[in-house]
């Protein structure tokens, strides 16, 4: 697979990354469901099988719960994988309470318990989850420097932050990695955010290119409206109307695009995604080996002209009516 440079970083990822989020189960605030350690194992195996290079997880996936069964899967084969994970959400005990701090005590406490359930000895990447409280920034992003300083991690990044709050960090230490919501149906870092990262050599790890299984193709409204109280997209704007009648109905036109070309619209959808250069890797969460064996192979894929110009047009059709 196909790798590309991180930001100023020596790590070359692979353009697609599996990501763990719904791997943490679905007892807690933000699960997708209950979801079997076997299999997110087996799905952490396959993808390194197909070539992947990294794992992209966090503290706050099932409260510490993905981060373990991360650390059982890389086990023996730590030097074969790149390993990035996050702070600055955190939790007391069994509460489904999320709090958040970027407190300097509070980080240091989070990278020694990720690093433990882990069991590694240093983090490759290590990001803040969200630039919340916004008035800690600059602190807790001082508290990252210092931990590449002891070797408790090889780089930083950061993950949901305005252009706003890079310029503010960037100004204590540079940063490694931004990794934004992007896919064809949230588009917002095209404005301004992704020409500030490419001036700073600052890389772009894409989460949610599949926007939260949407663009897969295999949503419908009765699925949307099945979907359980513990899975967080029931309460998503995606998944109810009306946004979810508009969605479906410009998926369906994305889907034509997808099956002319002998692909699945998973793969559709991340290789637009990777169609830009100044994306270094988009995120594909998995559940299974399945799932993943067939999003890695959009990694190496590559969309014409006359495709991307069909697809904005079903993209600007979506905008003007939502």
């Amino acid at each position: 697979m196909k790798t590309r440079k991180l930001g100023y970083s020596e790590l070359h990822l692979t353009t697609i990354g599996l990501g763990t989020w719904a791997m943490g189960g679905g007892d807690w605030k933000f699960g997708w469901g209950p979801q079997d350690d076997m299999a997110s194992v087996k799905a952490i195996h396959a993808a390194l099988d197909l070539g992947i290079n990294w794992l992209d997880t966090a503290a706050i996936y099932g409260h510490g719960h993905a981060e373990e069964v991360v650390g059982r899967a890389i086990k023996g084969i730590r030097n074969e994988v790149v390993v990035a994970t996050k702070c600055g959400r955190v939790w007391e005990g069994d509460s489904r309470e999320i709090g958040k701090s970027l407190r300097p005590d509070s980080i240091k406490r989070e990278v020694e318990a990720s690093l433990k359930r882990l069991n590694i000895e240093t983090i490759d990447l290590y990001q803040i989850h969200w630039p919340e409280p916004d008035e800690e920034i600059e602190e807790g992003w001082a508290a990252m420097a210092q931990l590449v300083k002891e070797g408790k991690v090889r780089y930083v990044g950061v993950s949901n932050f305005s252009l706003e709050q890079l310029k503010r960090a960037q100004a204590i230490h540079p940063i490694t990695s931004l990794q934004p919501p992007y896919s064809m149906l949230r588009r917002e870092i095209e404005e301004e955010i992704m020409a500030y990262c490419g001036t700073n050599q600052i890389g772009i790890i894409a989460y949610s290119p599949m926007q939260a299984g949407l663009l897969t193709g295999k949503f419908t409204k009765e699925r949307a409206a099945g979907l359980p109280d513990s899975d967080w997209r029931s309460q998503h704007p995606f998944f109810m109307e009306p946004q979810l009648s508009v969605n479906l109905q410009a998926i369906e036109q994305l889907k034509e695009i997808a099956n002319k070309k002998n692909i699945t619209l998973s793969q559709l959808s991340l290789a637009w995604v990777l169609r830009n250069k100044g994306v270094t890797a988009a995120i594909v969460g998995a559940r299974s080996p399945e799932q993943i064996a067939e999003t890695a192979r959009a990694g190496d894929m590559s969309l014409s002209k006359e495709e991307l110009k069909n697809i904005e047009q079903i993209l600007s059709w979506r905008i003007r009516n939502l």
